[in-house]
């Protein structure tokens, strides 16, 4: 499969795609990196299954490796987990010279992508993304951040890795739940840009027949993604498609607290809910919902949530990142694979 490239001139970085690339790190690893400091920033879960064997790998190949586990889940992603991040890099003797490897699911990318992009103003990091939630959408585009305790990735930064390297051998340590709950963003995809995508995902009719294809789902996604973020980096315009069902399902899992539902089940609910109003609204076309609904049982992700009083939610909604002068940017769609942004506020949710 033919390797992507995001174009952003000299800050532009391979994608690869490669059953048992986890196997060979070093190969790509020597590509992109002259040095010999390499710290490896993970969690205890992934560590388990990958950690010893991506760093004997490295050490095996003259790099100085250094790994760091972190405790799994979203909790880890907070503003105060980082100065344990940085003392472990200052007592390696970590320099801008040297490299970080990001080996995890969204919750590493981001966490370790925001630490490579604030240590010393900037240190190189490469994704090896292992969850299919980063393969698809975070590891690629350079979006790196922390939750502050009122939402999700308030604090955060736009820093690219020289390289992204998606092994899709590893999505077999993965939990059902975890695997289904990428499947909510490789949706999204064919909701926004790709309606026969859409309906490919339909066609498959167990998780046997999904990972026969997973490579070509994988690179499908991430085609999308890349060429989104070549035409708007910063998030000022066509990228912020990327977020549909995120408004709202990044509410959820502040109103829960990240306990109840993870990102993808969040983001599933957001994406189902979204379309139901705005049917209603008459900006989406009759049926597109239920298209939504009926993909999201099929993969067994949730499409409601029952909330009594959803002023929390009203609150949190206020406070996203597209709200920008009272305005707020909700990412609609009008049929299946047509997404557009549609200038409203808080109101659009009551």
């Amino acid at each position: 499969m033919q390797d992507l490239i995001v174009d952003l001139k000299e800050r532009s970085y391979p994608i690869i795609i490669k059953k048992g690339l986890i196997d060979n790190i070093n190969i790509e690893i020597k590509k992109i990196y002259k040095g010999k400091k390499i710290f490896i920033l993970t969690d205890k879960n992934v560590g388990f299954h990958y950690g010893d064997k991506v760093k004997s790998c490295l050490s095996n190949s003259g790099y100085d490796v250094k790994l760091m586990a972190l405790e799994p889940g979203e909790e880890t992603k907070s503003f105060d987990t980082l100065p344990s991040i940085y003392n472990e890099f200052l007592d390696f003797k970590l320099t801008r010279s040297d490299l970080i490897i990001t080996l995890g699911g969204g919750v590493i990318g981001d966490l370790g992508g925001f630490a490579a992009s604030t240590f010393l103003r900037g240190v190189a990091f490469v994704q090896i993304p292992t969850s299919l939630l980063a393969q698809v959408d975070s590891s690629v585009g350079g979006k790196v951040a922390v939750d502050l305790e009122r939402g999700k990735n308030l604090v955060g930064s736009f820093y690219h890795p020289k390289l992204v390297l998606i092994d899709s051998n590893v999505l077999y340590t993965l939990s059902d739940r975890f695997f289904l709950d990428g499947m909510a963003e490789v949706i999204k995809y064919g909701c926004i840009k790709d309606k026969e995508f859409f309906y490919f995902l339909k066609s498959l009719k167990s998780k046997k027949e999904v990972m026969n294809s997973i490579d070509k789902i994988i690179h499908r996604c991430c085609f999308i993604k890349k060429c989104v973020v070549q035409n708007d980096e910063k998030d000022t315009g066509e990228r912020m498609l990327l977020n549909f069902g995120h408004t709202l399902g990044h509410a959820i899992e502040t109103y829960y607290k990240f306990k109840k539902f993870s990102h993808g089940e969040a983001v599933g609910i957001g994406m189902y809910n979204i379309t139901k109003l705005s049917e209603e609204k008459g900006f989406t076309e009759k049926g597109v919902a239920d298209d939504i609904k009926e993909i999201l049982i099929q993969y067994s992700l949730p499409y409601q949530v029952d909330i009594k009083d959803n002023s929390e939610i009203l609150e949190t909604i206020a406070l996203d990142k597209k709200n920008i002068d009272d305005v707020l940017k909700v990412v609609l769609l009008k049929n299946m694979g047509e997404a557009f942004l549609e200038n409203t506020n808080v109101e659009f949710f009551k």
